[in-house]
């Protein structure tokens, strides 16, 4: 073997040598609600109490289906364009057992006991209601297995919990450098933001944030958290907040037409005919913006003032549960605002995400306008 060859490999096993070794250490973290979580090693065999925290999973890692001892059953119901994408990158996911949508509800921890996972991981929604030191019954009960159980979540209070979220996951699963370089790539586009917005001061836009337009009678909206919180990061605020004291409630028509917004912003996905915006993997842009105009007429929306005026537009509704939410506030940037347009384009951000991070990258439309 050639000398240089030598000592190229030699720096190699010096440098691999040490993470093999991290990679037995044990692991100690905090989770969201501050509570100690413990490992022997990086979680190998770990049961999901979402099935769409694999999202999160597959920007840190190459096959996080490989981890899965059991998960929940939502991804296929909720995101099934999604999931296809998922089984032709990894077929084997159908082998994965799946364990019902809802912890202590059909989800039944007899059975995650015999699957003897190595972690748990729970979303806020999940964990149910805490106290100050982050304990509650549902909690309580899953910890009672003697299983290690870790909380994250990229939706609720998707600016304030991803990058922790980022963070413990990367430790859980032996991936801090993965964790690292996502994190500096998201708060960068945070960064950039925050700074556009700090030196123009743009007028805070009021927004009617419809949830799954389509769906139900209008308007099903979005009050707090979520999207609203996007909302919030760019210069704008859902109408909704003004008379609703819970995230999510009905706004009847009346009151939308007599408190008019400056733009009118839905979330959609695949509805498979059943009349929202068509948005997600396999979609084509034409379909999505034909469904956000046919959904307009259908709902009697196309008369409101910011619909007139060519101000709706459509975002997937699976971002609100990962970090490629950046891509949906560049979009609201730039929709929202007009001078903002020529500094946020969310395509190279998606693109990024897709190259630099995703075990299974996007391949679809996942945001839209009347004017496509």
């Amino acid at each position: 073997m050639p000398l240089r060859r030598r000592a190229l490999l030699a720096a190699g096993l010096a440098v691999a040598a040490p993470a093999l070794v991290r990679a037995q250490e044990t692991v100690v973290v905090s989770d969201l609600l501050g509570r100690s979580v413990r490992l022997d090693r990086p979680a190998r065999r770990i049961v999901l109490g979402q099935g769409r925290l694999l999202s999160l999973m597959g920007l840190l890692h190459p096959d996080p289906v490989s981890l899965l001892a059991g998960w929940a059953s939502d991804l296929p119901v909720v995101l099934p364009d999604e999931y296809s994408l998922w089984r032709k990158r990894f077929p084997e996911i159908d082998t994965v057992p799946q364990l019902g949508r809802r912890v202590l509800g059909d989800m039944s921890l007899e059975a995650v006991v015999q699957l003897q996972p190595d972690l748990i991981l729970l979303n806020r929604m999940n964990a149910g209601a805490v106290d100050a030191e982050g304990r509650g019954e549902t909690l309580d009960k899953v910890a009672a297995l003697g299983i290690p159980v870790a909380v994250i979540d990229c939706m609720a209070e998707p600016l304030r919990d991803t990058l922790p979220s980022i963070g413990i996951l990367g430790a859980l699963l032996g991936r801090p450098s993965q964790a690292a370089a996502l994190s500096e790539f998201y708060a960068a586009g945070l960064t950039r933001l925050d700074r556009w917005f700090a030196d123009h001061s743009p007028p805070t836009q009021r927004v009617l944030l419809h949830n799954h337009g389509g769906g139900r009678e209008c308007c099903y909206s979005i009050a707090q958290g979520s999207f609203a919180a996007l909302l919030l990061r760019v210069a704008a605020r859902s109408i909704a907040a003004d008379l609703l004291r819970r995230p999510l409630g009905q706004l009847h028509k009346e009151y939308v037409l007599t408190h008019p917004a400056d733009a009118y912003v839905t979330t959609g996905g695949v509805y498979n005919g059943r009349g929202g915006v068509s948005l997600g993997a396999g979609i084509a842009p034409d379909l999505a913006a034909r469904s956000l105009a046919d959904m307009l007429r259908a709902q009697g929306l196309a008369e409101l003032p910011p619909v007139a005026d060519g101000r709706a537009f459509a975002l997937w509704h699976g971002f609100n549960e990962m970090p490629q939410h950046l891509v949906a506030l560049e979009a609201l940037a730039g929709w929202l605002h007009p001078d903002a347009r020529a500094m946020f384009d969310p395509r190279p951000t998606m693109e990024a995400f897709n190259k630099r991070f995703s075990a299974v990258p996007f391949q679809g439309t996942y945001w839209t306008s009347l004017s496509g």
